[in-house]
């Protein structure tokens, strides 16, 4: 009798040990969403105008009006939700491919995607005269005609990625296929963007350097709500096929062992990740290392169960790139720095720590 109880309720049997990891785990992501449900505060509350908390709930619950009432819904607003949003798209992307290619360095920027959307911006700006001065001097160089530069970029960013996964498609598919391929379209698209960039006009050049910087206050509610709504779709895909991704990370043999058909979930699940990294870049411009950083520093906290991978991915992912934003536009307010450089500047040094760590734990 007594052996049977140690067996079944122990609170060191396996599966006790197991509830509690998975306990912790769900612990973990419920405090990443706390603290970016915070950042976000903190974000609405923060910028050059003069508003403090009080004008700030007034108005996101309709009760303030004029000039607080503006700043907060048709400026801040979109802004913080828009980083939310990118944050997780980015972060998942990252996760997935990183996952699909079995390559810790692989994200949506390490293969050729942003390259290709930059290069569509540069030829936007070029072809179209989408670039232009402003008398501010502190904001000289802005985007006249962004719908353009957003389709093109948005075109050629679908068209690289679609050039990529059908060459490794020809090849087998294999995940050093679409790294490779991956490279070469990335070191394609930045040359082709530099011979642009080379013929232009010095404001032509100044606009494609300032879109390739990264901006969320780019976008206003129609961009937020189209992305979300890619973002929300592509997740939800992602957590329905959490368990071929884990089965993925055994192995390929492993995984078709298992009845999971891995040329088909690595396609359609790179087509998706792709997809709504190009609807974020060609709307806000580069915004590097959230698809990079965020994965990999979840993998070493809660291991490879994409059931929780993928959304603690998610909420971290969102976080960096809400805190990036802020810094950005309280450093040295009111100059908006570029949360590109923010988030490369953080990302960069966060890595290599990451990547020391690991290599000290073997």
């Amino acid at each position: 009798m007594r052996e049977q109880v140690s067996i079944g309720g122990s609170p060191s049997s396996p599966a006790a040990a197991f509830l509690r990891q998975s306990a912790h785990k769900k612990h973990l992501i419920l405090g990443l969403t706390a603290l970016t449900l915070l950042l976000a505060v903190v974000a609405i509350n923060a910028g050059a105008a003069n508003t403090h908390p009080v004008q700030v709930l007034r108005a996101l619950l309709g009760l303030e009006s004029g000039i607080p009432h503006v700043v907060i819904w048709n400026i801040r607003l979109p802004r913080v939700i828009a980083g939310i949003v990118a944050g997780i798209g980015l972060a998942v992307a990252g996760c997935v491919m990183q996952t699909c290619l079995r390559n810790p360095l692989a994200s949506p920027f390490t293969l050729g995607i942003s390259n290709a959307a930059a290069f569509g911006a540069n030829l936007a700006i070029v072809f179209f005269g989408a670039g232009t001065l402003h008398s501010n001097t502190h904001d000289a160089v802005f985007i006249a005609n962004p719908y353009t530069v957003t389709i093109s970029a948005f075109v050629f960013s679908v068209t690289a990625m679609i050039l990529i996964l059908l060459l490794a498609r020809l090849r087998g598919f294999s995940p050093e296929s679409v790294v490779l391929a991956g490279v070469a379209f990335g070191s394609l698209f930045a040359a082709g963007s530099t011979l642009v960039q080379y013929f232009a006009q010095d404001v032509q050049v100044a606009a494609m350097v300032f879109w390739t910087f990264g901006d969320l206050g780019r976008v206003a509610w129609q961009e937020v709500t189209l992305l979300a709504v890619l973002t929300a779709a592509a997740l939800i895909y992602f957590l329905l096929q959490r368990w071929n991704y884990n089965a993925l990370e055994s192995g390929e043999d492993a995984a078709k062992g298992l009845g999971v058909h891995v040329e088909q979930i690595r396609f359609r699940s790179m087509l998706v990740a792709s997809l709504i990294t190009a609807v974020a870049v060609s709307f806000m411009g580069i915004i590097g290392f959230i698809g990079l950083i965020a994965p990999q520093m979840m993998r070493r906290v809660l291991g490879v169960d994409h059931r929780f991978l993928i959304p603690a991915s998610a909420v971290t992912g969102a976080a960096l790139l809400l805190f990036a934003d802020t810094l950005a536009r309280t450093l040295i307010s009111p100059v908006v720095l570029p949360v590109g450089a923010i988030t490369s500047f953080f990302g960069a040094p966060l890595f290599l720590f990451i990547l020391a760590k690991g290599y000290s734990r073997r």
